[in-house]
């Protein structure tokens, strides 16, 4: 069995014809006529032949080859767009780039009618969208598991600075790259009751649902690089069993008929509905079984496929990954399928379930750790609910007695249920529990989990607690989005770096290198002379490629801290109007963010970016040495144009509150100066690169802790600093709001009265001083062009393909497998 090491061997020709059939065949048009999207549709269904050529030889493969794989469960997965994804990994974009030439089209303009798949928000599924890359580049069996969301999160768009949501109809238009799969539909079960019955002298549960409905697999091929396989992301989508009433309808009941649609089609609508309300938190948590459900639905389907009821190799031939909390139910239900459904007892389940599960930890904020209450979970899952009071029952009266014996207060930390006035399911708990590694996702995030989050988890359980620091993958986030410095590398060192991402730190050799700087300086100048045309196109505002671009794109939320940066640049403004002169070098600061709609503080913080925006950017007196810009709906296809022409990453979330982090290594590796705290990756990123090319600033973890213990109080640092105290005035004055003076209070309020939860004010001073350490280093250009190399040159270690050896290696335990030559 041999690996292809290219793909199928497509010509500029054959690629050409290709197109024009697909045009005429698919599309039903002519190359006269075809509208953009037709020719974009065309080329992804000439791509698509090599795509599936792939898939076909790598599912025979695995399933010839009985393989253990993977599965990764998460609620989100960022895909972006593919056709240029695609075409990179397949080596095909230059031969698709000339085919399209002669037939008279743009490459580029091609891409843009492609929409963002909107399967999620933020580092979470970006992450998992690099997970999967490089699963399928290194040849490991794996399946991604979600929601095929109708909508995903929203659209954003600004309506005099505040954000408003509209729907995001990503797939309004079809989607040439996902494939209906009907023969593997599943049916999932809601509400109802619980019963016992005997059957042969033995007891056994059976759920009674109130309600079915169906789960849709669309199957989107996951193209590996350079002639690997083809894995794929399997998606569900919610339906009705019975969707339509003919005779309701036909007695006029119009709108009635179709109400059990309308209710199950709710289930995959959105990502992260509102849940301040009940009926939002009982839909969040109906998310999370029905698409955990169904995967472990479809898993036992292919596994029987081959082994029948025979379950003694289940353990063996399945891993799922649990991405956050929000697929751990699937603990239970596969406790479920194999008591209820299978007929095994007890001990023997659970012999086979805790091997399955491994979880990642994203997070160390409370709010963020799932809990429901118990009247919710006994609506919505009742048998569920008992198989956790029994998993919970034994951890506590076995192990954790065991280790702590009569200890009451262990048992109510340990505990799966939370006990006080609303009793509680804890998920993180129940995925600790149920799980047989942990991992964080950089080492300080990891042992934080451990030290702070589950420091008794990690007593009673050693060596269970791992770390894999995240990766993204090169692919994307170089090759692909900056093909201009990814050429000036092909120059310099082995064109294979993509998938051997180590071999850039040749590039160190070459940063004190007069033509080399110059070159790559020039590159990331005509990248931002792009993305200024960007800019200008999507607000109107014009920017200067001269200026230094200083850039935070990321989900917005307080401990992100967009509102330190506010700050920074309203001291910067206030600055200008006292002096001219007062700053040297001209900066343009790029915003990219959506907030949760429910989130009302994150949203007033658009609403002052935006505020601040209008201010700046028209008032003639500084003469355009600030501009600030915050970008709408903030995706995938735009973070591909910001990050190759940021030259400041920031990255100033509170010391010991953002778990990794990943926009930091990509706009690192772009060859952007990271100004950040010790928090998360940026603490690897700086032994990498060296203190010396980053800029680092504020509280260490260590400090905020003594900080909350000795009392913090955000008012000693609004009273002893005459700068900061003017600009959070400006706050709560009007002097940015005139027609409405307390529009930007809520900021002000959440940092003095409101307590400051995320030492906005502790840092500030420190944030300011390091910015004038920027400020210094950029106007040094051979300095500045000299870290910026060794930023690009050094992050080999934060490659996607790393984390995924280091999952194998740690917790997944599985073998590479390419795919055999067969129709491709």
């Amino acid at each position: 069995m041999t690996n292809k090491a290219s793909p199928a061997p497509l010509t500029v020709e054959s690629m050409q014809a290709s197109i024009v059939h697909h045009l005429h065949v698919a599309q039903g048009t002519y190359e006269e006529k075809a509208s953009p999207q037709s020719w974009w549709k065309a080329t992804a269904g000439a791509v698509n032949e090599a795509v599936m050529a792939g898939l076909t030889d790598t599912q025979r493969t695995h399933s010839t080859l009985d393989t253990r794989a993977v599965n990764y469960l998460s609620m989100e997965f960022l895909m972006g767009r593919l056709l240029s994804n695609n075409l990179n990994n397949l080596q095909l974009y230059d031969i698709a780039d000339q085919a399209l030439a002669n037939l008279g089209q743009n490459l580029s303009d091609i891409l843009e009618e492609e929409p963002d798949m909107a399967l999620g928000n933020g580092g979470l599924g970006r992450l998992a969208a690099c997970f999967l890359d490089s699963l399928a580049t290194l040849n490991y069996p794996a399946v991604g598991y979600g929601i095929h969301y109708e909508h995903g999160l929203f659209e954003q768009s600004f309506s005099q600075g505040r954000q408003v949501e509209r729907p995001d109809d990503w797939r309004e238009y079809g989607n040439p790259w996902e494939v209906c799969r009907p023969e593997s539909v599943q049916e999932i079960k809601l509400y109802g009751f619980v019963e016992t019955v005997s059957e042969s002298g033995r007891a056994y549960k059976v759920w009674r649902p109130a309600r079915t409905v169906k789960a849709v697999p669309w199957d989107i091929p996951i193209v590996g690089y350079s002639g690997s396989n083809v894995n794929i992301l399997r998606l569900w989508e919610s339906r009705a069993t019975d969707y339509f009433d003919w005779d309701v309808f036909n007695a006029g009941g119009y709108v009635d008929a179709q109400v059990e649609q309308a209710q199950a089609e709710t289930i995959s609508k959105v990502l992260y509905p509102n849940d301040e309300t009940d009926a939002g938190k009982e839909l969040r948590l109906i998310q999370q079984y029905f698409f955990s459900a169904a995967s472990l639905a479809d898993i036992i389907r292919r596994y029987q496929r081959a082994h029948g009821d025979d379950w003694s190799q289940f353990a063996e031939r399945v891993a799922v990954q649990l991405n956050d909390t929000h697929p751990a139910v699937a603990i239970p239900e596969l406790m479920r399928v194999l008591m209820d459904e299978k007929r095994l007892g007890w001990d023997a389940a659970w012999a086979i379930c805790h091997p399955v599960f491994s979880y990642t930890n994203h997070t160390l904020l409370p709010e963020a750790l799932e809990t429901w209450s118990l009247p919710l979970f006994a609506k919505v899952l009742p048998r569920h609910l008992e198989i956790i009071f029994e998993i919970n029952h034994r951890f506590l009266s076995q192990v954790v007695e065991r280790q702590w014996p009569g200890d009451d207060g262990m048992k109510a930390r340990l505990s799966i249920i939370e006990e006080g006035n609303q009793r509680k399911v804890r998920m993180a708990h129940l995925s600790v529990v149920g799980s047989h590694t942990v991992n964080g996702v950089a080492e300080v995030h990891s042992n934080l989990v451990k030290s702070d989050l589950f420091p008794e988890f990690d007593q009673l359980w050693p060596g269970k607690f791992t770390n894999v620091t995240n990766g993204v993958t090169p692919r994307r986030w170089l090759k692909a989005c900056n093909p201009r410095l990814s050429a000036l590398i092909d120059q310099h060192i082995e064109a294979d770096w993509p998938r051997h991402l180590s071999k850039l730190e040749q590039l160190t050799a070459l940063a004190d290198d007069d033509r080399f700087q110059t070159d790559f300086m020039a590159i990331k100048h005509q990248n931002k002379v792009d993305l200024a045309a960007v800019v200008k196109q999507l607000t109107g505002i014009e920017t200067d490629p001269n200026a230094l671009f200083d850039v935070q794109i990321k989900r917005l939320h307080e401990y992100k801290r967009q509102h330190l940066n506010l700050l920074h640049i309203l001291t910067l403004y206030r600055r200008l109007l006292e002096d001219p002169n007062a700053i040297t070098v001209p900066r343009v600061f790029l915003f990219g963010a959506k907030a949760a709609p429910a989130y009302a503080l994150a949203k007033d913080i658009i609403y002052g970016i935006n505020c601040a925006a209008e201010r700046i950017n028209n008032d003639e007196r500084i003469q355009g040495k600030l501009k600030v810009v915050m970008l709408p709906n903030y995706r995938v296809s735009l973070a591909e144009k910001i990050i190759p022409a940021a030259d400041l990453s920031e990255q100033i979330s509170t010391a010991g509150k953002e778990a990794s982090g990943t926009g930091n290594m990509k706009l690192a590796l772009n060859g952007a100066l990271t100004i950040g705290t010790m928090d998360g990756a940026n603490i690897e990123i700086a032994e990498e690169a060296g203190r010396e090319n980053i800029f680092i600033f504020g509280l260490s973890v260590e400090e905020v802790r003594q900080l909350d213990e000795r009392g913090y109080n955000p008012f000693d640092w609004y009273h002893q600093d005459e700068e900061l105290r003017a600009v959070l005035d400006w706050l709560d004055n009007g002097y940015l709001t005139p027609d409405d003076p307390g529009a930007l209070s809520s900021i002000k309020h959440s940092l003095l009265k409101g307590g400051d939860p995320y030492k906005v004010l502790a840092d500030f001073r420190s944030y300011c001083d390091a910015q004038q350490q920027v400020e210094a280093r950029y106007q040094n250009k051979q300095a500045w062009a000299r870290s910026a190399i060794i930023n690009t040159a050094t992050m080999g270690k934060f490659n996607s393909d790393r984390s995924i050896e280091d999952y194998v290696q740690r917790i997944w335990h599985l073998k590479a497998h390419p795919r055999s030559q067969g129709s491709g």
